[in-house]
């Protein structure tokens, strides 16, 4: 009996200890992001698919025509973050909520209820992930600016990519 008592005791001190992990340091955000996850909001909607990528694709735009100026304009991905929301709840009342491709392995709803947190934080990287410039573009400048020459769109647009997927930053 004493050996169940003890057991018990340690289960409760482990169970203790796993509250404290999961607690927040800060205390709003302790109050009100919830510890849980609810498996049924949706996720990879259509919603989710039009803003994020308008976001990386406007952001990524703007920031890199404004990156010339003498005082660079940068926008963040804070700002997308702020104007999807009001954008996404007017998608969830004006979308249709009728079904595509009924029967098939690739059914979908464009509208498959009320916008939602997790819609939110995909849109959010999504635009964070176009908000930065192609650092690249100094080098192909360089080029053009200093040895009157340019790149051809192949060579140009491979330096690109691969500075961007090996994420190689110039000073």
């Amino acid at each position: 009996m004493d050996e169940i008592v003890e057991d018990s005791s340690r289960v409760m001190e482990i169970e203790g200890q796993n509250d404290d992990l999961d607690r927040c340091v800060v205390e709003e955000v302790e109050l009100t992001v919830p510890k849980t996850d609810d498996p049924t909001l949706p996720v990879l909607t259509f919603r989710m698919w039009t803003l994020g990528l308008g976001a990386c694709i406007i952001l990524s735009f703007i920031n890199q025509f404004f990156w010339y100026r003498q005082m660079p304009l940068t926008i963040s991905g804070i700002s997308a973050q702020i104007a999807v929301v009001p954008l996404g709840h007017l998608m969830a009342k004006v979308l249709p909520t009728r079904m595509f491709l009924e029967g098939s392995k690739w059914e979908f709803s464009m509208n498959p209820g009320p916008f939602n947190v997790k819609e939110h934080v995909l849109i959010t990287i999504f635009a964070n992930s176009g908000a930065g410039t192609v650092y690249a573009t100094h080098i192909l400048s360089a080029i053009k600016l200093y040895y009157k020459r340019s790149l051809p769109f192949l060579p140009a647009f491979l330096l690109m990519i691969t500075t961007q997927v090996i994420n190689f930053h110039l000073p």
